[in-house]
């Protein structure tokens, strides 16, 4: 008696262990293809297995517990955003998400942005939950940790990889992050006696060279010579300031009234630097700036191409207006 109720607890177990062995090597239909799910941080082997199934990725999610219990691989997996582009087998799908085989949404952000053409990316990308849009800016800043008021220039303008549903706040977080480390970095190699008492005056300065240089190797020239105005007094006359300040205002030309309108930004009617940095710089203007080349340039006029004529004297800059502005 003991022997058969044995031997039927045998073949049972048997035929228990050849099904899942079936199951866990069976290709599961799916689709359509590419199929995206996520696991979420935290989530139970229970948990993980019922999203699954209900993204379509997995059949019998019971059945992948038992698998993946039965593999030792239960506290192994990974939260993260997947995708399947093809059927697989629940095998292949436990390997997948024990490995951290994740995707991640991409978002490039770049050099020359301002805050707000940064900030409505963000707003639009599909892979990024969206916990900032109710935020005012400092709002948004105190929810990443920044003692700052004001956003303009404190994000680093790069290309930023995360997992699909991840906070907007988050990615804010990581700009925000490296900008500081690169202007520290920049800062520690400024050159002597520039007209800087502060990292933050450097990073407006790095925001003006960026918004004004279309040639990359000017930028320490263009750095210089709003160095030289600085130095004696002069006023800064950058239009890409001016525009800034403009906001909405600006219709894609700037207007005689427009040098003449002040604002804090107008840096035609106010001498020094703008409140502000006026876009988000990236390392070669932050480096420009703290590092300008040794110049006596006063003037500069663009020639064409992103390249400017630069001029010591009001004269020679006279000059350069009329060849390549005026066409004389």
């Amino acid at each position: 008696m003991l022997k058969g109720a044995f031997r039927l607890a045998f073949l049972s177990l048997l035929c228990a262990a050849a099904w899942l062995a079936w199951y866990a090597t069976s290709p599961m239909p799916g689709g359509p293809y590419p199929l995206a799910f996520s696991v979420d941080r935290g989530s139970s082997l229970k948990t993980a297995a019922h999203d699954m199934a209900q993204a379509g990725a997995l059949r019998r999610p019971w059945a992948f517990v038992l698998l993946a219990r039965f593999r030792g691989a239960a506290a192994e997996i990974k939260a993260g955003s997947y995708a399947l582009n093809a059927p697989t087998t629940p095998l292949g799908l436990l390997r997948k998400i024990t490995a951290g085989e994740t995707v991640l949404g991409k978002l490039t952000v770049p050099e020359g942005w301002t805050f707000a053409e940064m900030r409505r990316a963000l707003d639009a990308h599909p892979g990024l939950r969206h916990d900032s849009t109710s935020m005012d800016e400092a709002r948004l800043l105190a929810a990443i940790g920044a003692s700052e008021q004001q956003a303009e220039g404190r994000f680093f303008p790069d290309t930023y990889f995360f997992d699909l549903g991840s906070s907007d706040l988050a990615l804010y977080k990581r700009a925000y992050a490296a900008m500081r480390r690169q202007l520290d970095a920049a800062w520690a190699t400024r050159a002597p006696g520039l007209p800087y008492r502060t990292p933050d005056q450097a990073l407006t300065m790095a925001s003006l060279v960026e918004r004004e240089t279309g040639a990359p190797e000017e930028r320490p020239l263009i750095a210089a010579v709003f160095i030289n105005r600085l130095r004696l007094g002069m006023r800064l006359q950058t239009d890409p300031s001016v525009i800034y300040g403009l906001g909405a205002r600006y219709d894609g030309g700037l207007h005689k009234a427009d040098l003449l309108a002040d604002t804090p930004f107008n840096t035609y009617t106010r001498a020094g630097l703008p409140p502000t940095p006026i876009a988000l710089p990236g390392v070669a203007a932050l480096y420009a700036a703290l590092n300008p080349d040794t110049s006596r340039a006063l003037y500069f006029v663009a020639r064409g191409a992103g390249h400017h004529v630069f001029s010591d004297n009001l004269d020679a800059h006279n000059r350069a207006v009329n060849r390549y502005v005026r066409g004389r």
